[in-house]
């Protein structure tokens, strides 16, 4: 009997469910998209690194002395060439190969780089049994010819025949395309295959390989591997083809994982915020039929019977939210992959996993916000059914109160705590900020009251009647406009904790180029390029130029730890960046490092002492401590001196160069832009364009995250929907009577419309206030780690108000129509 009363409610609740389902189908879209997308990623990831070096048993390379500085592809050691030599020698080797591996990048007929800042652009060398076949055309030879994709090459606008434009680190190159290459799926990578001896020159060293690959005669790799290892010197190892291809796969899996988790994060907040609305839906249903659900318990129904009836509509609206929400989640994948690859795109996988996920969320969250609706729904007595004034019971508040109380304090405490610098201070904020949170969502039917009476105020003096009575209604039931706000309040604060975080990065980065910025230009590679030490020469002999100061990077395990940290000419570097000195000197010689006052304290490092250092080389040195100076956000913690970093450096690439003019006006830039013409792949800047690129990317970073937060406040939205169209259908009777002493059909919408605005603004206004405080409260924690100037965006914040207030608007659209159109006679005759 219970299965076929909660077949009949669906069916007479079709539309408050369908809105229902809405949430769940926004939410579960997100995760399902997310996970459906990953996976395809990874199995074209894949695909590739399976077709990658397929004729390789072992790999011959530098070992990792300093922890990732294999894969950065610029600090490994080069493998010398006349190895090969050597490995011809082995027993069971079979035809070793040098590969060459470097950065190179086509120039588009637009004079900008192709790719940007987007896939990899790799030059290598031509091998004719390495990883690519030709499509067209020869093998290049000589250092005026070059190979290129076929993708690359049509988008270069080149064919067989014609001159391209190629830069590499610090040199730029116009070969003739001899050949066209297949290089199958490539992820939209861009390849440019050399000559090796060009490949050599360009990209590495003379005489030196990235890596050597060899095939076997038939013994196994493991075996061949052990026999090559012996003859190898004590900087280089020999690892199997399958292992080599495990590595690759494994640093591609490890950020296909993090960014599965990022997105997933965001699709929980969505998820999150629509539990609310669920629960606010189902104690709104439960509301409306209780005397429905006490003629129940009357004729013998058993309060878990009540309760799985409830539920069983829960579960139904789960499964086709979730199926929905599935589907709608596929679509999101594919347009994911189409627009990250492009032409490259192959089909969707669809494993288990996403399937499980999806119906596992989608329902386990539906039933989990219906559960204590469906529980007060059972606790109806059956004697309810026999009184014409049937509600539900309210529950006291008090506890309630309590424990929002206990977890506001609590996370106050946890924030004050982080803020004092005990622990890890950003934890301690975040754990703190989280359970202010729930504090404030668990008293916020406590807020509702006061704020919403100051909120509704304007509306009814401006509005007469109808404002009046929008502001009463949205007071009339504190629980469930608290409960409406919260959904909407979720979203905005977070996206308002973005924002403040954002701006008071960008004014703390402005600040720090103020402070510490003490040249007048600076060059630096723009996307993926580099910055080759020829950029500096050149630099330095252009009209205008009074000196160019090469600023470069590197890690090393430093007291046996691993560290990075800068070199260069010390006293140039700290005139370019205002470095100031605490005692030492700024000559740090040919053995010498110099230290900031933080790193110098945790390591008991005075001027005159020692550090052990050992560099990516495999080769270790112990540096002189020359100089201490004070925190320095461009040079970092680390300067060691640039012999020292020459020395053990395979490829010793420049991060950037500042620059001191003699005059620094309009004359000098165009004339140092004109010095670099030939590379598009770097960028020169004054300190205004610095401020600019810097505040650029933070702007990009900070709508990237607000735009993956839009979705929970699109949640947000159809939750006002959906319950102002339970409100006015609760409200059948009261309207009715409303339009019987005169009230026209305007003056209702006005009033449902501006009930509606009370609670987005409510929602909003609670949410920026919260998003404030965690910014605020974020800034200082993380005031040493660069974050030094709090800024909020008061304007951004305003907008955020008056979209609240539309939404509010939109939101109340259908449900004010509803009501307009209701028959006087029938509304007022309604039980």
């Amino acid at each position: 009997m219970m299965a076929k009363v909660t077949l009949r409610n669906l069916a007479a609740h079709k539309i408050r469910l369908v809105l229902t389902a809405v949430a769940v189908i926004l939410g579960v879209a997100f995760v399902s998209g997310t996970l459906i997308f990953t996976d395809t990623m990874n199995r074209q990831f894949d695909d590739l690194f399976n077709g990658i070096g397929k004729g390789v048993a072992v790999d011959v390379r530098a070992k990792e002395v300093v922890e990732g500085s294999n894969a950065d592809g610029q600090s490994a050691e080069p493998v010398p060439a006349s190895l090969i030599d050597t490995l011809k020698r082995v027993e069971g080797v079979k035809n070793p190969i040098g590969n060459v591996t470097g950065y190179a990048a086509v120039v588009g007929p637009d004079g900008k780089v192709l790719g940007g800042q987007g896939p990899p652009q790799l030059g290598v060398n031509w091998t004719p049994a390495g990883d690519y076949d030709l499509a067209s055309g020869r093998a290049p030879n000589g250092p005026a010819e070059v190979a290129l994709d076929t993708v690359t090459a049509e988008r270069a606008k080149a064919g067989i025949g014609d001159t391209v434009h190629v830069v590499t680190a610090g040199t730029s190159v116009k070969p003739k395309v001899v050949g066209l290459m297949d290089t199958g799926d490539m992820m939209g990578a861009s390849i440019t295959a050399f000559d090796t001896a060009t490949a050599q020159r360009l990209l590495l060293r003379p005489g030196y390989f990235t890596d050597i690959q060899v095939d076997t005669t038939g013994v196994s790799e493991t075996v061949l591997r052990d026999r090559v290892a012996k003859v190898l010197p004590a900087n280089l190892e020999a690892i199997t083809g399958t292992q080599m291809r495990e590595d690759a796969k494994s640093d591609v899996a490890g950020f296909m994982t993090f960014f599965r988790t990022f997105l997933l994060v965001f699709a929980l907040i969505s998820i999150f915020v629509g539990a609310f609305i669920i629960f606010n839906t189902f104690s709104m249903l439960v509301a409306q039929r209780t005397r429905e659900l006490a003629l129940l318990r009357a004729i013998g129904a058993a309060r878990a019977q009540v309760t799985r009836a409830v539920l069983g509509e829960a579960v139904a609206v789960g499964v086709v939210g979730s199926t929905i929400g599935l589907a709608a989640g596929a679509g999101l994948a594919s347009l994911l992959n189409g627009q990250m690859m492009g032409d490259d795109a192959s089909g969707l996988v669809l494993t288990a996993n996403p399937i499980i996920t999806s119906y596992a969320v989608g329902i386990t969250v539906t039933v989990l916000s219906a559960y204590f609706p469906a529980r007060r729904a059972a606790k109806i007595p059956p004697v309810a059914a026999m009184r014409d004034d049937v509600a539900m019971p309210r529950r006291s508040m008090r506890v309630r109160i309590a424990l929002g109380s206990l977890l506001g304090l609590i996370g106050a405490g946890l924030i004050a705590v982080g803020l004092a610098g005990s622990g890890n201070p950003a934890l301690l904020v975040g754990v703190g900020a989280f359970a202010v949170f729930l504090g404030v969502t668990m008293l916020a039917p406590v807020i509702s009251v006061p704020v919403v009476r100051v909120l509704g105020a304007p509306a009814a003096r401006l509005l007469g009647a109808p404002g009046r009575l929008a502001r009463q209604n949205a007071l009339r039931n504190p629980r469930r406009t608290a409960a409406t706000a919260a959904a909407l309040m979720i979203g905005l604060a977070l996206i308002t904790t973005v924002n403040v975080l954002g701006a008071s990065m960008r004014t703390s980065v402005e600040a720090q180029v103020d402070r510490q910025f003490g040249a007048d230009y600076i060059v630096q590679p723009a996307g993926m390029g580099r910055v080759g030490p020829d950029v500096v020469t050149k630099v330095r002999s252009t009209a205008g130029v009074r000196s160019a100061a090469a600023y470069y990077t590197g890690n090393a395990n430093i007291n046996g730890k691993r560290a990075g940290y800068a070199s260069g000419d010390a006293a140039a570097l700290a005139e370019a960046t205002r470095l100031r000195l605490v005692s030492g000197s700024l000559q740090p010689g040919r053995d010498g490092i110099l230290v900031d006052e933080d790193t110098a304290r945790a390591n008991g490092w005075k001027v005159g002492g020692t550090v052990p250092v050992q560099f990516t080389d495999g080769r270790s040195q112990t540096l002189r401590v020359a100089g201490i100076y004070a925190k320095n956000d461009i040079v970092g913690p680390r300067l060691v001196a640039e012999p020292v970093h020459l020395a053990h450096a395979a490829r010793p690439n420049v991060g950037a160069v500042f620059i001191k003019a003699d005059n620094a006006d309009a004359a000098t830039f165009e004339a140092l832009k004109r010095s670099l013409s030939d590379q598009p792949n770097l960028e020169v800047r004054d300190q205004a364009a610095l401020k600019d690129n810097a505040r650029q990317q933070v702007d990009a970073f900070v709508t990237f995250l607000t735009v993956l937060l839009v979705m929970s406040v699109i949640i947000a939205a159809v939750g006002v929907v959906n319950t102002l169209a339970l409100s006015v259908i609760e409200r059948t009777r009261e309207i009715g009577l409303l339009r019987a002493i005169g009230i026209s059909r305007r003056q209702l919408r006005r009033m449902i419309r501006m009930e509606s605005i009370v609670i987005a603004v409510f929602g909003a206004v609670l949410g920026i206030a919260i998003g404030v405080s965690f910014g605020a409260a974020l800034q200082q924690a993380l005031k040493e780690d660069g974050l030094s100037h709090l800024s909020v965006p008061y304007g951004t914040l305003i907008t955020y108000l008056v979209i609240a207030a539309v939404i509010g608007v939109l939101a109340a659209l259908w449900p004010a129509w509803r009501a307009g159109r209701m028959d006087v006679l029938k509304a007022i005759s309604t039980e």
